[in-house]
């Protein structure tokens, strides 16, 4: 792709644009957890699973924000789990990566006793979105991607399955009016 300048998308959102029609990605929200020019990673936001937390980690069960069910981050790593909270103040509690905007990755490997009482929300996600170097560069210049700023309770939204509609609603420009695109715009 040659010399491309990446700009730090890092704790943003990728909204994806109505041409992105199916698969994982389809009117997913994404969080950036991380961009550089290396590429890309972040967490589907909006992909609440069948399944309860507890069915791969028994000890977070109790502490996972409503809905308390594994959340499907993407289709990298789907069997690998992370845990992403709230983390009130400065302090970067054991256990905790702080990452931008009282955000942080949680080890699971933890005690939960240890992190909770430090932390605020806990979100659990099977798997992760990837990007390769330049690779989400080419997907947002194409038009699959809005990038928009992120909001701290986007993470641990109560009602996820919304999650685009609310996040493109918000936005004070041309966007907003995307959430109203149905999702077939042959029956519109």
């Amino acid at each position: 792709m040659g010399d491309v300048e990446t700009t730090d998308l890092s704790g943003n959102l990728l909204v994806a644009t109505p041409q992105i029609v199916d698969g994982v990605f389809c009117r997913s929200v994404v969080l950036l957890l991380h961009h550089d020019a290396e590429g890309a990673q972040g967490v589907v936001l909006n992909r609440p699973m069948d399944a309860r937390v507890d069915a791969v980690l028994p000890d977070w069960q109790a502490h996972a924000t409503a809905p308390s069910v594994l959340f499907e981050g993407g289709p990298v790593g789907l069997d690998s789990a992370l845990g992403l909270v709230t983390v009130p103040g400065d302090v970067e509690p054991l256990g905790v990566k702080r990452l931008f905007r009282g955000l942080g990755l949680v080890d699971l490997d933890t005690p939960p006793a240890i992190v909770v009482p430090e932390v605020a929300g806990l979100r659990i996600f099977a798997g992760y979105a990837g990007w390769s170097p330049g690779q989400l560069e080419e997907e947002v210049a194409s038009g699959s991607w809005y990038v928009v700023e992120s909001e701290g309770r986007d993470a641990f939204d109560a009602d996820p399955e919304q999650l685009w509609t609310r996040v493109l609603r918000r936005q004070r420009d041309h966007l907003a009016f995307v959430a109203t695109f149905p999702t077939d715009p042959e029956m519109n």
